[in-house]
């Protein structure tokens, strides 16, 4: 028998009623996530969930597990304070003018962002988050830290503003939040407790090195000594969850995982092969219901800039028309097909590379061909060992070709790499006729990139900055952009140096 059509309108109301207050009441549990990135200095993807089979990174591991690990995110810079300046803003460092490693540490020297620029933080701000920073910004633009994050802070005249640790109990009220915990991860090193906190160092005679570093003592110590921190960093990031579980804060965060650059090592650190500038990438969604999914392995490519637009989407936040970044699940978007990174001046080294970094191909350009890869650096002034051996041996011709490749007197304007069959970017194909497609489709894309965003890079930097690198640093200054400044200023060079050595004040929020 077949019911009434009155009943059927009764129960079709009946049924459309209760999906409402379904859907209502689901909408009123679900509240905005926490956001907090677990941001690293210095890291390779050198961890156990990457493939690295010497070492174990069980948390880290437990973050890809509850998430998704990206195999292709690359920095928009492979030194501090420009990437930092990027993924902060969502903007490349080089749109905004800020692209210069320590821009902006004087009040001479502070380089402004336009009033209608707005970075990630100010966002999640306005948007009613809690926002905190534990550790270094070292952006390279003047601000006030008040108007990013909701803590105290520490002023230093050289290196910036850090933030005041915020023990995670103290975010119980805090919520939702959007935070960023720094780690050393590789800068573990550094510290004077380093060996004692390692509790299985890395056998040092399974260390495999990549084929551009040859196989002396010193190479192979600095290497593993980069595993043995991230060893470090591991037990810290189980710290961290724990706290946030303690809390009960972790079931309603996102943990974004990442590094602000590759590590430091030759060719790696401020250079744009993928040393430099690949990245581990992890996200973990620990809320209820796991929009990433969990165990994902995502091998799109992915740029610093788009991690706090990707964030901002997540906490389902409109992303500013002016921010660069992409949010990466976006799917009415197309994905990335290149990577842009650039590299300008690093302390008082002067320079300008730019790459276009695609699923199959890198393409670099060399702006400043008379200088070579190895010109001063501050690891020279600061009598990095593994530098000092590396050179060592390429004067007593003891580098094989591959390895020597990188203290050529003159760089080429061009570099081109086939990344599938030359990961380590050693053959340089720019000058091969069957690769010619290849070269003009990423040169292209370079040009293009340089007059739609303006690339400050092409244009002199203000005196105020490099007379402040030249107060700093003195005689290690030699690029010729310095030579005028002398001249202007004889008394200048090396005057401020004890910047360098000053410590902390700590400023408290009003």
């Amino acid at each position: 028998m077949k019911p009434h059509k009155h009943v059927i309108h009764l129960l079709s109301f009946a049924a459309i009623l209760l999906l409402s207050v379904s859907c209502e009441n689901s909408t009123q549990k679900e509240s905005p996530p926490n956001v907090l990135w677990i941001l690293l200095e210095d890291t390779a993807p050198l961890l156990s969930s990457y493939g690295t089979t010497i070492i174990s990174t069980p948390n880290i591991d437990n973050l890809a597990e509850n998430g998704m690990l990206f195999t292709k995110a690359f920095m928009p810079a492979p030194v501090c304070s420009p990437s930092r300046s990027s993924m902060i803003t969502g903007v490349m460092s080089t749109t905004l003018g800020v692209h210069n490693h320590h821009s902006s540490r004087t009040e001479e020297s502070a380089i402004k962002l336009p009033e209608e620029i707005k970075t990630v933080p100010e966002v999640f701000k306005k948007a009613g988050y809690f926002t905190f920073n534990n550790g270094k910004d070292d952006y390279n633009f003047s601000y006030d830290r008040r108007d990013l994050y909701s803590q105290d802070y520490m002023q230093h005249p050289l290196y910036g503003k850090r933030g005041v640790n915020l023990n995670l109990s103290e975010l119980k009220d805090k919520t939702p939040f959007f935070g960023q915990i720094q780690l050393s991860g590789g800068k573990e090193i550094f510290s004077s407790t380093f060996k004692e906190r390692v509790l299985t160092p890395v056998d040092r005679s399974k260390v495999e090195l990549p084929p551009y570093l040859p196989n002396h003592p010193a190479i192979i110590e600095e290497y593993a000594n980069h595993l043995d921190a991230i060893q470090i960093t591991d037990r810290k990031v189980d710290n961290i969850i724990k706290d946030l579980e303690k809390n009960g804060l972790l079931e309603n965060t996102i943990v974004f995982f990442f590094s602000d650059h590759g590590m430091r090592m030759t060719r790696n650190k401020q250079f744009l092969y993928d040393g430099g500038l690949s990245v581990p990438l992890i996200m973990a969604d620990f809320r209820k219901i796991n929009k990433l999914g969990r165990g994902v392995i995502n091998e799109n490519l992915v740029s610093g800039l788009d991690l706090g637009t990707t964030s901002l989407a997540l906490a389902n936040i409109p992303i500013p028309d002016y921010m660069e970044g992409k949010d990466i699940f976006d799917d009415e978007s197309p994905q990335r097909e290149f990577v842009i990174s650039t590299r300008d001046r690093c302390d008082f080294t002067i320079d300008r590379i730019r790459s276009v970094r695609s699923h199959n191909f890198k393409y670099i350009r060399n702006f400043k061909t008379d200088r070579p890869y190895t010109q001063p650096t501050y690891m020279d002034v600061d009598g990095v060992q593994f530098v000092k051996v590396m050179k060592q041996l390429h004067s007593e011709n003891r580098l094989d070709p591959k390895q020597a490749l990188f203290f050529a007197e003159n760089r080429p304007s061009e570099e081109l790499y086939d990344l599938k069959n030359d990961p380590y970017e050693l053959n340089n194909l720019a000058r091969n006729p069957d690769y010619q497609d290849e070269l003009k489709k990423h040169a292209a894309v370079l040009e293009q990139w340089i007059i739609d965003t303006d690339d400050k890079g092409q244009y002199p930097e203000d005196e105020e900055n490099l007379k402040l690198m030249l107060g700093i640093w003195g005689d290690h200054a030699v690029n010729p952009e310095y030579q005028p400044l002398r001249n202007k200023h004889p008394n200048l060079a090396g005057s401020q140096f004890p910047l360098k050595s000053k410590g902390w004040e700590k400023v408290t929020n009003q």
